[in-house]
């Protein structure tokens, strides 16, 4: 069997995500072209703040690509990508002081961030092993009592993790937005710029989180399907 019914529950979160990844992409390629007023770069945002914060055991990196910009926690470093690092641009602005947002959230010990990271290993697990085992309970049929349960206890971390993402982003943005507000790194309607391109960002997390929630409901009703 190489197809189930309840693949067509996954159409409409894939239509979800694509979209919410065009909306950041466009939103992203409208506000890189903006130079905010001071004509901070990305780089120089994210150190103006960890210095205004007292925070100087964080260094900021480049790293290569197009927004693979993180907060590594383990390593004590903001990795900007090749359009952040060095532009001047709202959006990366925006971006750079978002992942900011997120040392401030491990300098404080925020309890979400915290739980993402310990839920890392499990969420790996589950990402790769339990989509396995319920198509090998599907396609050999005496092990779907055991397999199929087994992969949908295993992919729970993934949905999991992703809605514990979702409070970590959004803070992480407030924090943002908060920072290059009362910093002034931007100023006036600048602001609104930096908003729409993380509230963009964030949207993808929501979709992705609930593209998930259909995979689980997709496995649930196999499982189902099975006991039958």
């Amino acid at each position: 069997m190489f197809f189930h019914w309840t693949y067509l529950l996954l159409i409409p979160g894939m239509i979800l995500v694509f979209w919410a990844q065009q909306r950041v992409q466009s939103t992203y390629r409208k506000y890189s072209e903006i130079p905010s007023k001071m004509g901070l770069t990305g780089a120089q945002v994210a150190k103006t703040i960890l210095d205004r914060m007292g925070i100087y055991d964080v260094s900021v990196e480049h790293v290569p690509g197009e927004l693979t910009d993180h907060y590594d926690p383990s390593a004590k470093a903001v990795r900007l990508s090749d359009v952040v690092y060095n532009s001047n641009s709202l959006a990366a602005a925006a971006v750079a002081a978002h992942e900011c947002g997120h040392v401030l959230q491990d300098v404080k010990g925020y309890k979400p961030m915290n739980m993402r990271a310990a839920l890392v290993p499990a969420v790996n697990l589950g990402a790769n092993f339990g989509p396995i085992l319920i198509m090998a309970g599907l396609f050999i049929s005496a092990l779907g009592k055991v397999f199929i349960p087994l992969g949908i206890a295993l992919f729970a971390a993934v949905i999991i993790f992703h809605i514990v993402t979702l409070p970590v982003e959004f803070d992480a943005s407030n924090r943002a937005l908060r920072l290059i507000d009362e910093l002034g790194i931007l100023q006036g309607e600048e602001n609104q710029g930096a908003r729409k391109v993380l509230n963009a960002a964030a949207f993808t997390y929501v979709a992705t989180a609930l593209y998930a929630l259909l995979q689980l409901l997709q496995y649930i009703l196999i499982a189902l399907g099975q006991r039958d």
